[in-house]
């Protein structure tokens, strides 16, 4: 019987929806397992070939646990939200809900034909009211909280206004965005207003200003990764840097946790590298320096006269307390409210032509970007422990962000306060003995600190280093600050907050109204707060996000409910938050809803939260390895905090699949200044002797590197009339292996695919290309190979494609066959477990060729072999399950354990050569020694006719390969 693909994949995709195969029930009975893919955003262009590559792989693993005995949950839902959407919106008039609409059913039937094991019922979307309902919730608890960093865990906000009402700030070790000193006195002296102001200085959730890239052209806050050589990578409109208030998250309170967490989860090495680096902690001290105003302006000297009147102070953060004395100048980010008061008015304008540049500049950028820029405010930091004058300068290589956003240089050990000092002529001085000043750093060295301070420089105190070692220097220094009340020792961290508000219609809208200026949080009841419908999706007229053009738009709060804005009063009709939520925020506790998606009393019920507890499996790409992780990983610790979740980590383990890259082909254009002829192509093999031009070409024109002529006239207009140079009556492209992409032409449906060659060659193919953690490029011309396997296969059941009967039987079978279909099972067992997809295939190729040559077709071992391949391809596993007989699905037969006493070796083959030629195979006894062998070979009859009449020079055994017999 022929092996009809289309018919079979059909057939069973129908089945297994009818039959509900693949729904999940919390089952106490069997022991659970959790498999998930990165929620996916559905784009119009629907899945390329390379975006199922991490699917197919998590679902490998999910049916094979399932075979195991296992309870799997394997759930697929939507990412839903985002500028895409809303852009198209902007540009048709069409609302973005329809858009998504589309796109999601187009995703589905596309991830349908796959065949993948996904639960259907426990699908969620972010765009969903009834899904966005817990995001809502759970920022209304992040408002409604502090963080104690004594304890490192969420608290009630009204346990701390406790504190405030009978203790004040007295005793209270907390995250805050800024340090406030009031009594319990001042508090209850407080009016409402004021009291909100200073709760919001607690508050996970917060209103806050910060820096954000700014895209006028969108009229939205965009993140870095939206941002590329400073316009948008959605339109390429200008980014700049600007101030506004913003709603964050106190991701950065949780920075430890999210640190020590690490050591509990199986991710890989350099994702945890990558997360720790974006974390960034750093033990070090806060210095004070006071400054003061120059009144010379061009002044670049550090050695300026110690008199000047002090104006204030502003604080540092640094890791080397003990390079104090090799300071040269200071650096304040272009951000820093600091800038405008040390500014000079000689200076005022350099300045503001420096901060109109940086203002074109992404975070990214500054930090990627090696070149030297700055600016002198005109004003001096005296250094507290000599009182030298330091000139002050501004530049974009410090950020806000980090730190203080101040730094002391030292140029002498700091690779960008080395080029900052080479390019403005600024002094530096060494501070260890024999130190390479142009060294990125000395954070390793343990050399002796021979010139800290310099030779007749008076100190605090005399206070120096000198014949210290830098371990013992950074102590010395760090107890002098703390002793001379200069500054503090601290712990400080490079991840900083969440900001998420985005200035867009397409989003989650926040649960907040304001009175008298401040936030208030909507009742829980009642939620969810729905996106309205609006005439335009642009930002309004006078600048306000679309929301502003709502009409019902306002919270009458003895009402509860939304009304028309028209009726704001500020007495009891508010007006609500025009912002929505960014995109990570449906995506920070999917993993929690697919556990109970149809509750409506809370984001997760305790059963099925204690069943399910966390994500066994995570599968994903590594461009997620920072922001979605961190948001993630900090949203479920705040949950876990809250009692909601019970675990504290939510992936135990994580697998990066790599990127499918596409194969692209070209054909060559004969360059001719003469635009009326008739384009003229030549065959790659002949392009040398003329002068071409290498044009991308559509690769469905393409087969085994042979273009379709006919086709390629009529797939661009001015290629109709074409001609073309051929060789062997072929024209030959040429091929490179390039990023998937539409411009390139190489980007391959994988519903085309399925079309020729079906779901479970797709699916096989995939995993062969390469290992699942790999970039591999997809070439076409392999695929035959994956779609031969499989005829292989059918045909050991059916037995010739003309012939309509079974050709399975019950034969004993032989110990060859035994080994083949035991080697196998334990051989995709160990792959499985490992990932290594791609060695489970190519086992599968080898057993089945084995099969074939043994002619062997016993039933027992082919009903092994299908459970084996059934995780691989369903389809066809499915379809031969039910051929013989079995009742129920495939998916639910048992994974067959292999016997190790088929696996041992009884007999071993080895090539007889003479003279070094290979004449022929014998097979001996697994245990026969060098002289057995050796007896069998001289009495063998096809050795005779070598042998006859010559002489025996010596017989070369290689154990387990060769026997090799010298004769003359």
């Amino acid at each position: 019987m022929e092996y009809n693909f289309s018919e079979i994949e059909k057939r069973w995709q129908k089945a297994w929806a009818e039959n509900k195969t693949y729904k999940v029930t919390e089952d106490k009975s069997k022991q659970k397992f959790y498999v998930l893919n990165m929620f996916p955003y559905p784009s119009g262009a629907g899945l390329h070939v390379g975006h199922p590559l991490g699917y197919i792989a998590s679902d490998i693993y999910a049916r094979f646990k399932r075979l195991q005995g296992f309870n799997v949950l394997n759930p697929m839902g939507y990412d839903a939200y985002g500028l895409p959407a809303e852009q198209y919106a902007i540009q048709t008039g069409q609302h973005p809900a329809i858009t998504t609409e589309t796109n999601i059913d187009h995703y589905r039937e596309q991830l349908d034909k796959i065949g993948f094991s996904f639960d259907w019922d426990r699908e969620v979307r972010t765009c969903d009211p009834k899904y966005y309902h817990w995001t809502q919730w759970a920022f209304i608890k992040m408002f409604n909280s502090f963080f104690c960093n004594d304890t490192q865990k969420a608290y009630p906000i009204a346990d701390l206004i406790k504190h405030f009402e009978t203790e004040g700030t007295e005793n209270l070790n907390v995250a805050q965005s800024e340090s406030l000193h009031f009594s319990a006195e001042t508090w209850k002296s407080m009016s409402e207003v004021e009291q909100q102001k200073t709760l919001m200085n607690y508050r996970i959730a917060y209103l806050g200003e910060t820096v954000v890239n700014w895209c006028p052209g969108l009229g939205t806050v965009l993140a870095n990764d939206e941002v590329v050589n400073g316009v948008s990578e959605r339109g390429g409109y200008p980014v700049v840097q600007k101030k506004m208030q913003q709603w964050c998250l106190r991701t950065s309170a949780y920075a430890q946790r999210l640190l020590d967490g690490l050591e509990h989860i199986n991710w890989t090495d350099s994702i945890k590298e990558t997360q720790r680096n974006w974390i960034g902690r750093s033990e070090g001290t806060e210095m004070e320096f006071k400054y003061c105003l120059g009144s010379d302006a061009s002044s670049n000297n550090a050695e300026g006269s110690k008199e000047t009147a002090e104006e204030g102070s502003f604080t540092i953060f640094t890791t080397r307390a003990d390079t104090i004395f090799g300071v040269t100048f200071m650096v304040l980010a272009p951000e820093s409210e600091l800038v405008d008061k040390l500014t000079t008015n000689a200076q005022r304008a350099a300045v503001d032509d420096y901060l109109s540049y940086v203002k074109k500049r992404t975070e990214l950028e500054r930090m990627s970007d090696r070149k030297v820029t700055g600016v002198f405010s005109g004003s001096y930091a005296i250094n507290p422990f000599t009182g030298d004058k330091i000139p002050v300068w501004i530049s974009e290589y410090v950020l806000s962000g980090y730190g203080t956003g101040a730094i002391m240089a030292v140029p002498a050990h700091d690779s960008r306060d080395y080029a900052f000092a080479k390019h403005f002529n600024l002094p530096i001085i060494p501070l260890i003995e024999g130190a390479d000043v142009t060294e990125e750093s000395f954070d390793a060295k343990e050399g002796i600190v021979m010139n800290s301070p310099r030779e007749g420089v008076q100190t605090l105190d005399g206070f120096n280093l000198n014949g210290k070692t830098v371990k013992e220097a950074i102590a010395a220094t760090k107890d002098f600050v703390t002793k001379h009340q200069l500054g503090r020792v601290k712990v400080n961290y490079r991840l900083r907050d969440a900001i998420f508000s985005r200035q867009r219609y397409w989003g989650e809208p926040f649960p907040v109204y304001y009175k008298n200026g401040m936030p208030y949080m909507l009742p829980e009841e009642c939620l969810p707060l729905e996106l309205p419908d609006i005439d335009q999706y642009k930002p309004t007229e006078n600048g306000e996000p679309p929301l502003g053009r709502a009409k019902k738009w306002a919270w009458d709060e003895r009402q509860k409910q939304v009304v028309d804005k028209s009726l704001v009063d500020d007495k009891s009709v508010f007006p609500l938050e025009l912002n929505t939520m960014p995109g990570f925020a449906g995506s920070s506790a999917y993993y929690l809803r697919y556990m109970d998606p149809h509750n409506d009393h809370a984001l997760v019920g305790k059963e099925a939260d204690e069943y399910w507890k966390s994500v066994d499996l995570y599968v994903g790409g590594t461009e997620h390895a920072t922001g979605h992780l961190i948001y993630s990983r900090f949203w479920n610790k705040f949950l876990y905090d809250c009692g909601v979740s019970c675990q504290e980590e939510p992936y135990k383990k994580l697998i990066n699949q790599g990127m499918i890259q596409g194969r692209s082909n070209f054909v060559y254009r004969v360059v001719s200044e003469d635009h009326s002829k008739a384009p003229l192509f030549v065959s790659k093999g002949l392009k040398d002797q003329y002068k071409t031009t290498p044009i991308h070409v559509w690769v469905n024109l393409v087969k085994n590197d042979i273009l379709d002529v006919e086709a390629f006239k009529q797939w661009r207009p001015e290629y109709n009339n074409a001609e073309f140079i051929l060789e062997d009556d072929k024209y030959i492209c040429g091929w490179a292996v390039e990023k998937m992409s539409k411009s390139m032409y190489n980007v391959v449906n994988p519903d085309d695919i399925i079309k020729d060659y079906g779901a479970d060659t797709l699916r096989l193919y995939e995993m062969f290309l390469g290992p699942v953690e790999a970039s591999k490029p997809w070439d076409t011309n392999g695929i035959d190979g994956c779609h031969r396997f499989l005829k292989k296969f059918w045909s050991l059941f059916w037995g010739r494609a003309t012939e309509d009967k079974l050709v399975v039987d019950d034969a004993q079978p032989t110990k060859e066959s035994l080994k083949t279909v035991h080697k196998l099972i334990k051989k995709v067992t160990e792959d499985i477990e490992k990932f290594s997809y791609n060695t489970a295939v190519s086992a599968f190729m080898i057993a089945v060729n084995e099969m074939g040559q043994q002619q062997c077709h016993n039933v027992e071992l082919l009903q092994k072999m299908i459970v084996v391949l059934a995780p691989f391809a369903p389809h066809v596993a499915e379809e031969l399950w039910h051929v013989l007989g079995n009742e129920g699905s495939v998916c639910d037969a048992s994974w067959p354990n292999y016997d190790e006493k088929y696996l041992v070796e009884s007999e071993i083959q080895l090539t007889i050569s003479f003279n070094g030629k290979a004449r022929y195979q014998k097979t001996f006894a697994a245990d026969a020694d060098n002289a057995t062998i050796e007896s069998e070979v001289r009495a063998d009859e096809r050795s005779l006719k070598y042998i006859d009449g010559k002489q025996i020079v010596k017989v070369i055994i290689v154990p387990k390969k060769i026997v090799n017999i010298v004769i003359k």
